[in-house]
């Protein structure tokens, strides 16, 4: 369903009844329903009675109206009162109460009708009525969430607001600045809350499900062909990207923007991969050749010929000097990097060869083939090991993970199999894709696969339940290759679409628990790209933590009182901590050494942190939390200082996003109360 140009103007019409409205009546009217528990707003509103007792009381409140005659004041609060029924009867009976105007077919309705509500501030003031309203009349849950989620297109100022009780679903809430609003009770169910902003505000008992959060996204455009591979280098700063338009690009992972583009081939480039130093890029060719670059210099440093047809798959060893092959000539080669020589030339497989991958300790390499077998090699005698069958169709992807035990694979058959590498044996079969599986990529702590298919998807895999935690969209052509960063937050994809997608993963899961605050934590905050958290606490020193493995890195004492607030400079080599009295001291992440006011580089250290360091105790002054750490090109979903209890906030996977929220700087008052007691 849809909204015509005919159901805007109609709206647009019931909307200007309200254009000369007291707003003060809005209010007066929201107080009364909370205290006369009306559940039927319109109902009660029609009731003759009720809206007797609904004229004495608003009267009573005082001079609301600057007019001394009685008459003319009841005459205006019982015009007001019927325009404010008339238009709520019409709007609950209208589509603004029954669809989502969000959605992108309603666009068009939507923005002729922000057009004309948008300047109006006797209408606005109305659509937050409507907000509220979803606190007491469930039958009006729709067009409060249309309200909200119009308020928040037009950027109307609701920062510091009582959205108590609210009960909105079905919109799109991208971008909303919630700054120290109160919606502790608040009910969300399927809403977009992408680059919301909840710092300072107060969350407690609220139940949100079935939330919408994307990943933030990074399209990067150059390719004018098909992409088969991507790869990021070691240090996660750089992207490679492999093309049928014969050219390997190189990208900055933080900026999207193109670094450098490789040519030599002279035909399709399908695959690429970095050598475990990131100081070489290996590429696989249907030009039947494998070329190493100089990723400093762009420059092509080797070219390996052997091959007698396409090369399909590359991939160094783990020490670097290891380079294997697979090909359409259904062999699997390994090369000598120093000296550019074949060392072995493994033969088994009765079709080409799409993928091979080494083990952890480089003793192994499995390998993964047209004629729906994986197998198994012993890289120092060159022998197979074994054969793994159980793919009805081509094996187009393996990936071991790190710990040597797993191996995943993706087939054309639509499924992925997860093998012990020991045994042979398969330890489970994950099914969601509805085409072929082309790309599958262990996370590095090993918990989450990712994989990519002809069906435009990514999905997310539990590794350990085999469950699907996430389907992630965006490609409009089938995905061929999927990559997670060295540090696991970002996942790149390469698609037949000619475009490549890097995400940020939020649907980690916190994995261990930090001990070692001796009372409650004040502040702490993860940036984007950082594998550190700070924390300070009460007992008069910061701490820095190993997010990944949840264990102590350093103790940095030197304040003389309660350290307030800690913060990351913007390249994470410097930390800054508040203390009680105000002062602020600097310290280098790497050494754990306080840099001293008299230290040469002190003054550009101290320049870094553009942003106050004021950040108060979350449980005394909330409304003193600075919410601007973040730059952007798109809005960034923030938390910082939120105060959380209990309540639940459940994306549409069924995943728990609270440590999302605590990741991004969250407070929960569960485990300070139960610590104050």
């Amino acid at each position: 369903m849809y909204c015509t140009y005919q159901d805007n103007q109609a709206l647009a019409n019931i909307f200007k009844q309200v254009k000369h409205v007291d707003e003060q009546i809005l209010g007066f009217i929201l107080k009364i329903f909370r205290k006369e528990q009306a559940q039927d707003c319109v109902g009660y509103l029609l009731d003759l009675g009720n809206q007797r007792l609904l004229e004495q009381q608003i009267l009573q409140q005082g001079d609301y109206l600057k007019q001394v005659d009685k008459e003319q004041q009841l005459h205006d609060v019982r015009n007001n009162l019927k325009k404010i029924t008339d238009v709520l009867q019409k709007i609950k009976d209208h589509d603004f109460n029954q669809i989502d105007y969000s959605s992108l077919e309603n666009q068009k309705s939507l923005q002729d009708l922000i057009k004309y509500v948008k300047d109006n501030r006797q209408i606005i003031e109305f659509l937050e009525f409507l907000v509220h309203l979803t606190s007491i009349d469930v039958t009006l849950i729709q067009c409060g969430s249309n309200s909200l989620h119009i308020l928040v297109q037009i950027k109307v100022d609701i920062r510091n607001k009582n959205f108590e009780y609210i009960k909105i679903e079905n919109t799109s809430l991208i971008g909303a600045n919630f700054v120290r609003c109160n919606l502790s009770g608040s009910q969300f169910n399927n809403v977009i809350i992408s680059g919301m902003n909840l710092s300072g505000a107060l969350l407690l008992n609220c139940k949100w499900n079935n939330l919408r959060i994307e990943p933030e996204l990074k399209k990067l455009i150059g390719h004018n062909s098909q992409i088969d591979s991507v790869c990021f280098s070691p240090d996660g700063t750089t992207l490679a990207s492999g093309s049928w338009d014969k050219s390997i690009r190189l990208w900055d992972v933080k900026t999207g923007q193109q670094k450098a583009k490789l040519d030599g081939h002279t035909n399709h480039v399908n695959s690429v991969f970095f050598s475990p130093d990131g100081n070489t890029l290996a590429s696989g060719s249907y030009d039947y050749s494998i070329r190493l670059w100089d990723v400093q210099t762009r420059k092509k440093k080797a070219q390996f010929c052997g091959h007698t047809k396409a090369v399909l798959s590359v991939y160094f060893s783990p020490d670097g000097n290891t380079l294997a092959s697979g090909s359409y000539d259904y062999s699997i080669r390994l090369w000598d990097i120093k000296t550019g020589q074949q060392k072995f030339k493994l033969d088994g497989h009765t079709n080409p060869v799409y993928s091979v991958c080494f083990s952890p300790d480089g003793n192994t390499l499995a390998s993964g083939s047209v004629d729906k077998s994986i197998r198994l090699w012993d890289v120092k005698t060159g022998y197979q090991q074994a054969k793994l069958d159980g793919h009805s169709r081509c094996v187009n992807s393996v990936c071991i993970f790190s710990d040597g035990n797993t191996l995943a694979s993706g087939s054309l058959d639509k499924s992925i199999c997860l093998w012990d590498v020991k045994t042979g044996q398969q330890k489970a079969k994950l099914d969601g894709h509805s085409d072929r599986v082309w790309s599958v990529c262990f996370s590095p702590d090993g918990d989450i696969l990712a994989s990519g298919s002809d069906d435009n998807s990514i999905r997310l895999w539990d590794v350990r339940t085999g469950q699907q935690k996430a389907k992630l969209d965006g490609h409009t052509c089938q995905v061929r290759s999927v990559c997670f960063s060295p540090d696991g937050n970002k996942l790149a994809s390469g698609s037949v679409d000619n475009t490549i997608h890097l995400r940020d993963i939020i649907t980690r899961q916190q994995k261990t628990k930090q001990d070692g605050l001796s009372r409650y934590m004040n502040s702490g905050l993860v940036f984007p790209g950082e594998n550190a958290l700070a924390s300070s606490r009460n007992d008069n020193s910061a701490y820095q933590w190993a997010v990944k493995i949840g264990q102590q890195k350093a103790e940095l004492d030197s304040h003389s009182d309660i350290v307030w607030s800690v913060c990351f400079s913007p390249d994470g080599n410097i930390l800054a901590s508040r203390n009680d009295n105000e002062s602020i001291r600097l310290w280098d992440v790497k050494t754990g050494q306080e840099i001293k006011l008299s230290d040469q580089n002190y003054k550009n250290c101290l320049m870094q942190f553009k942003t106050p360091l004021f950040l108060n105790n979350p449980l005394s002054k909330v409304s003193n939390y600075n919410t601007n750490f973040y730059i952007s090109q798109q809005a960034i979903f923030q938390a910082q200082g939120a105060l959380i209890l209990k309540g639940e906030f459940i994306n549409q996977y069924g995943i728990d996003l609270k440590t999302l929220f605590q990741q991004k700087g969250s407070l929960f008052l569960d485990s300070f109360l139960q610590k104050s007691n």
